[in-house]
């Protein structure tokens, strides 16, 4: 029978049961996804979304002792699954009986956001200390792979140790830019395009004009440190916040990357043509 057929002698409430059975389905498995996301787990669901097409085109093509192998190894291959990952399984029953499986996702989400602003806190206040100049931008919807092309591709977790030793004087990448991309470290030694603003005070470098360059073609957030006087800049949308403190920094960073608000003072961005520098 066609589907529209079935579809048409359905009544109103079973239509909406379907439609709230299919949701609930997709649900699941978006969560289960994002739970397993950036785990060991995904490449076993790799590989398990593998042997069940095998397993359907062995049906297909009728070769029977290929399908028979395959049909133990998905009997026993569950079990299998249940012994190696069992510590997981175990997590994700005792987070369900808390009620918190679902709510893990976003946990995950705020703990990288953390991690990722210590990273950079604890980044930027070593190189201050020690005016080790520092150029560092964050792509946002803007994509940045024209720039990233010009740099030494390295597609990295993002950590504070890393960041410092790509910037570390006389080093082979610490000329040019560090360009951030979903999260990771994608490229150094990037070249950014220089401002041309004529209003630029002639106070700022090569570093602050890549870093007003960027922001003035693209969304993207980039972080300065300044060789000559550690100074800590911040840039997005055409506009420089400079001599930052480390908590103004963290705020701004916080605020401008994540769309969060902060309850104490905030301090707002000042167009280059309106601030000196302090």
């Amino acid at each position: 029978m066609p589907v529209w057929d079935i579809i048409t002698n359905m009544s109103p409430i079973e239509i909406l049961k379907n439609i709230v059975d299919v949701l609930l389905v997709w649900y699941v498995f978006y969560k289960l996804i994002a739970i397993i996301k950036g785990t060991k787990a995904v490449q076993l669901l790799k590989g398990i979304f593998v042997i069940i097409f095998a397993r359907i085109l062995t049906e297909y093509l009728e070769l029977n002792t290929f399908k028979w192998m395959l049909d133990q190894v998905l009997i026993f291959g569950f079990l299998a699954v249940i012994i190696i990952f069992q510590p997981e399984v175990r997590r994700a029953l005792e987070q369900l009986g808390r009620g918190r499986l679902f709510a893990r996702s976003a946990m995950q989400e705020e703990e990288e956001r953390d991690r990722l602003i210590e990273a950079f806190s604890k980044s930027v206040s070593y190189m201050a200390k020690r005016r080790i100049g520092a150029l560092i931008s964050i792509e946002r919807e803007t994509g940045l792979s024209e720039y990233i092309e010009t740099g030494i591709q390295m597609n990295s977790n993002v950590s504070s140790e890393l960041l410092i030793n790509i910037f570390i004087p006389n080093t082979p990448l610490h000329d040019g830019a560090v360009i951030l991309q979903k999260n990771r470290i994608a490229a150094a030694g990037c070249y950014l395009p220089l401002s041309e603003n004529p209003f630029i005070s002639k106070e700022l470098g090569t570093r602050h004009r890549a870093a007003l360059g960027i922001s003035e073609v693209t969304d993207a957030i980039t972080i300065v440190v300044s060789e000559e006087t550690g100074g800590i800049s911040l840039t997005a949308n055409g506009d420089i916040n400079r001599n930052l403190s480390m908590e103004e920094f963290e705020k701004q960073l916080r605020q401008i990357w994540f769309g969060e608000e902060n309850e104490t003072s905030q301090t707002s961005f000042w167009k280059w043509g309106k601030r000196k520098n302090g």
